[in-house]
């Protein structure tokens, strides 16, 4: 690998969804091209599970619930990435699953890092502000620059009649 640590790593943000894995992929040809590594980040917040005999609650520890979700995370990303993790040239890819709200986990883990990538869940124009979402805010607390990667769709149906042409319809 040709890149020092000191240049940090691209930081993307998965969670399963179309949206995150479009961003793992364009976050892994950025790393490759920057010839640094990638840091894939999910965030998970620990539920409430009840039991079926008792119906009472009965909750998982912190680690039981942060192993599970990085083993499921790191096979989704060598699913989704399959043999390009291994080629030539490829950025050395880390998993890394921390607890809390998504935007802060994705803006603390982009700290001292050249960029930030994240998906976008698709909801489009108006209602996205209203509803604040985790790419919204990381575009505006991030301490790096954020590339957030839309689906084709979600790119046609953010311009709604009412925000047509307005600024806050282009992200």
């Amino acid at each position: 690998m040709s890149g020092s640590q000191n240049e940090g790593r691209v930081v993307v943000g998965v969670d399963g969804s179309a949206g995150s894995l479009l961003a793992l992929d364009f976050a892994f040809d950025e790393a490759k091209r920057r010839a640094i590594g990638l840091l894939v980040v999910t965030a998970f917040e620990l539920p409430d599970m009840w039991s079926i005999t008792y119906g009472l609650p009965v909750s998982a520890s912190v680690e039981e619930v942060r192993d599970n979700v990085l083993r499921n995370t790191r096979h989704l990303v060598t699913e989704a990435l399959g043999d390009q993790m291994t080629a030539d040239g490829a950025p050395a890819v880390e998993v890394m699953a921390q607890g809390g709200d998504a935007a802060h986990v994705l803006v603390s883990a982009a700290a001292g890092n050249p960029l930030l990538v994240v998906g976008s869940r698709g909801l489009g124009g108006f209602r996205r502000m209203l509803l604040g979402s985790v790419s919204l805010q990381c575009v505006q607390h991030a301490p790096c620059p954020v590339t957030v990667v839309r689906l084709a769709a979600d790119h046609d149906r953010s311009e709604t009649p009412e925000l047509a042409g307005a600024p806050a319809a282009i992200l």
